[in-house]
């Protein structure tokens, strides 16, 4: 019989994450790392790796890789596949956790929608869709390798549903369609995934609700006003979720998505 501890332990294997630098990345990466994992840092260029590398070494005796890729360019992601592979390194999880979710001055994002443009709409489907189905299908047959590999998504609440505008009355805030589109289309890929990749590799995604990032107040306090737990999310909220879907904890689980909002959706 199992012990909990045994099928929590990832002792041995290795995890690409990506948008490692990020808050939810950050704790992703600290997860791992505390369940003995191995890691491989994917992050845009110019990243700065050192907050999180000395997190982890102060604290677990764990090999840690960094890889810069620009997930919006293809030869970039090429790089990056070409250069995990040749490592030579075995890969057991995969987490596509970086996401294009822009900036409130962006030409054509956060704007009414005959003003949101194409532009902006390829660029969130080349990161948020695109990229986890391009880093996916290559990294298939090595997550193969062992019959346990797991593909995690980082998706969102807006894939699953419509926005409600009334929370960003007087803000700068919105949320486009490109952003809503491809976190929905990355719902759907895990779902497809799962039946495809089956049975040596499990997929899964995580919905995430809004987390607390110095958002204006009046935001915040619309947000968790229709928040069963009533509060934002922290980054630390998922944690939890990461270590059952990496680990044999959820060795019978796939095809999920995971909400993690608090009951916001409720």
């Amino acid at each position: 019989m199992k012990k909990i501890s045994d099928l929590m332990n990832l002792k041995g294997r290795r995890a690409l994450i990506t948008g490692a630098t990020g808050g939810i990345g950050q704790e992703i990466a600290l997860t791992i790392a505390e369940l003995g994992g191995d890691l491989l840092l994917v992050d845009r260029p110019s990243s700065d790796y050192g907050l999180i590398m000395q997190k982890i070494f102060d604290n677990w005796d764990v090999n840690i890789e960094c890889i810069d890729c620009d997930l919006e360019n293809e030869d970039s992601r090429n790089y990056l596949i070409d250069k995990a592979i040749k490592s030579n390194k075995n890969l057991d999880i995969l987490i596509n956790n970086a996401a294009f979710v822009g900036e409130s001055n962006l030409e054509g994002w956060v704007e009414d929608f005959d003003k949101q443009s194409l532009e902006t709409w390829n660029r969130a489907l080349e990161v948020n869709l695109t990229a986890p189905f391009h880093l996916s299908q290559a990294f298939t047959p090595l997550l193969r390798k062992n019959n346990n590999g797991s593909i995690i998504n980082i998706a969102s609440i807006y894939g699953m549903n419509a926005p409600d505008y009334s929370l960003y009355k007087g803000t700068d805030m919105g949320n486009p369609a490109g952003y809503s589109s491809s976190k929905g289309g990355l719902i759907q890929l895990t779902s497809w995934l799962a039946t495809t990749v089956s049975p040596e590799i499990r997929v899964n995604s995580i919905s995430p609700g809004g987390v607390w990032r110095n958002q204006p107040n009046k935001f915040v306090e619309r947000y968790e006003s229709r928040t069963p737990l009533g509060r934002m999310a922290t980054e630390e909220d998922f944690k939890g979720v990461v270590a059952y879907l990496a680990s044999d904890l959820s060795a019978y689980v796939t095809g999920q998505n995971i909400v993690v909002d608090g009951g916001w959706t409720t």
